[in-house]
């Protein structure tokens, strides 16, 4: 109420306790019958809190893992704009909840992947503490390392009451916002980290209305799932994709189609780096995620393994994948595991 809403304190003050004594209320009328089975209401209460606790313990421990084993940026600039591996046509969105940094998990997909994607997005999808996040203000773009390495990230942001449908125009809303981001950067440097290598590079709100009316790219439209067949490179990747279809008939996707427009006066390396990027996307999209397995220390105590061994795995096996939460394709989702030791 004080931070979100900008209330004043004693107002927030004077909320809390109403609420307190009509709790407390409840409460001790619980505590004065629990012969006649007022245990039943504290014992369900107490269950309730246990299950929110150990899940909220758990996902603190691991964010806390994530953000104190964060891949440090001289490691990747050491390996220069390979990683060391292979680099293949496409666009490889590497989901993770840090907002800054690269997480851990990506040093376990450059050892356990014999190949990446010549463009790499690091997606964040945060909820914030407001109810709708305007259009305009959804996107957050930036660069990770110099320009060479085709690395960036995006901090989606969605309101508590905003519903994420899986309507297609993701990906080329974020195909759009990062050449626009390209674009920006081209005439404000400052939001370029080639400067300082050890930092991440600024980053900058792209409105979805300016990408709309002002886009850097040429946009063509169709419908269908044809042409996204037939555009792949790989036999196995049209089978597959085809016998999707046959199983999906309602699903038909929008394609679309990214073109350079004519401008000679633009910056080699900014057309460059825009050609890629539209490369990779007519070779196609990949969703990368890490299938985390949460396990205590050996050196833990009794209670903590308790919590996060049996009770946290048992939630996240008995709760909905993060792959479903966010409307991701299955038939363009990647999946590495990994163990964190908290």
């Amino acid at each position: 109420m004080i931070f979100v809403w900008q209330r004043n304190i004693v107002l927030a003050t004077c909320f809390l306790l109403f609420f307190w004594f009509i709790e407390g209320v409840y409460l001790s009328s619980a505590f004065t019958k629990v012969p006649q089975g007022g245990w039943v209401s504290l014992v369900l209460a107490f269950v309730f809190l246990a299950v929110m606790f150990v899940w909220q313990y758990g996902t603190r421990k691991k964010y806390n893992f994530d953000l104190h084993n964060k891949v440090p940026l001289k490691w990747l600039l050491g390996m220069g704009p390979s990683l060391g591996i292979v680099r293949v046509p496409g666009i490889g969105l590497v989901y993770s909840e840090l907002a800054t940094g690269v997480p851990a998990i990506f040093s376990h997909f450059l050892t356990n992947l014999p190949a990446f994607h010549s463009v790499l997005v690091f997606l964040c999808v945060k909820s914030v503490p407001v109810p709708y996040v305007s259009p305009e203000e959804r996107f957050l773009i930036g660069r990770i390392c110099p320009r060479p390495y085709r690395m960036y990230r995006c901090i989606v942001r969605y309101g508590y009451k905003d519903i994420q449908r899986d309507d297609g125009d993701f990906e080329d809303l974020l195909i759009q916002s990062i050449a626009e981001f390209i674009q920006m950067e081209a005439v404000e440097p400052q939001l370029s980290s080639s400067e300082s290598p050890s930092l991440d590079g600024r980053m900058a709100v792209i409105s979805k209305k300016n990408v709309q009316s002002t886009s850097t790219l040429i946009v063509s439209e169709d419908f269908g799932m044809r042409d996204s067949i037939q555009s792949s490179k790989s036999l196995t990747l049209q089978s597959l994709r085809s016998a999707y279809a046959e199983e999906n008939p309602q699903i038909r996707r929008r394609r679309v189609r990214f073109q350079l427009p004519e401008n000679p006066g633009m910056d080699p390396a900014v057309k460059a780096e825009l050609e890629d990027l539209i490369r990779a996307k007519e070779a196609g999209v990949a969703y990368i995620m890490g299938h985390s397995y949460v396990k205590a220390r050996r050196s833990s105590s009794f209670l903590k393994k308790f919590a996060i061994d049996i009770g946290y795995s048992f939630l996240r096996k008995n709760c909905r994948g993060p792959s479903v939460v966010l409307n991701i394709p299955q038939i363009s989702l990647i999946e590495v595991g990994m163990i964190y030791h908290v």
